[in-house]
């Protein structure tokens, strides 16, 4: 019992942490978190879009998070590190935010969620789904969904290859959640196979070298032997 309460407190220090940088680094593209410990402490790898802006002048920015992980979270020695995100449109926490925001705009919730899909979609993704939840159309609250392409949901390519985020706006009907489910093009599957085959051997042809005779030499030893009965007469 008392491993699986360390377990959930974990988990649940993981998702305060995510929530807490989800608040604080919006403006720099927040993509999401990777908290691992090690022997020295603990290495926390935040992804953003503009990663100056997590950095700050001089480090500042950045010290400040440490700061807090360590003194709010109890983090033990947080290193923190940023890494850019290359492809936006293939991090569900930035499509996420882009949906929250275009709800927040005004814009109907069936436009964003297909604008947002075709987006994935265009940038390689092999699948995604889309749910934004909510009092959408009437006073009760329901959820609409928007899927293209290839989504497993169970097994190891779900769960390993599987990116996934959750995004809560407040609107003035309520509140909204967005989800978003990608399924990334590096995914791997054990039931695609993929056959590769073998380049074209060359074949060795070995010379085999012929011995010529040579007329000069055959002379020069005939010259040699009458010399030599010449000379017993």
């Amino acid at each position: 019992m008392a491993v699986v309460k360390h377990f959930i407190s974990k988990s649940k220090k993981r998702a305060e942490i995510d929530e807490f940088l989800q608040k604080k680094l919006e403006k720099a593209g927040y993509g999401g978190v990777n908290i691992s410990e090690t022997p020295l402490g603990t290495h926390v790898v935040i992804y953003a879009m503009r990663p100056g802006l997590v950095i700050g002048r001089s480090g500042e920015t950045i010290r400040e998070l440490a700061k807090i992980l360590e003194e709010k979270f109890k983090v033990s020695n947080p290193q923190i590190s940023v890494s850019e995100i290359e492809v936006p449109e293939l991090n569900p926490y930035i499509v996420a935010t882009r949906i929250a925001s275009a709800l927040q705009r005004g814009v109907h919730f069936r436009r964003a969620g297909f604008w947002a899909l075709n987006q994935v979609m265009e940038a390689g993704a092999l699948g995604v789904e889309i749910i934004i939840s909510g009092k959408l159309r009437t006073e009760r609250a329901r959820y609409e969904k928007f899927r293209s392409g290839y989504l497993p949901k169970c097994g190891d390519p779900a769960l390993k290859y599987m990116r996934k985020a959750e995004v809560h706006v407040q609107l003035k009907p309520g509140i909204y959640g967005v989800k978003v489910r990608i399924m990334p093009p590096d995914a791997k599957f054990p039931d695609k196979i993929q056959i590769v085959e073998a380049p074209p051997t060359e074949e060795k042809v070995e010379e085999v070298a012929k011995e010529v005779p040579i007329e000069g030499a055959e002379k020069t030893s005939g010259e040699e032997e009458g010399g030599g009965e010449e000379a017993v007469e």
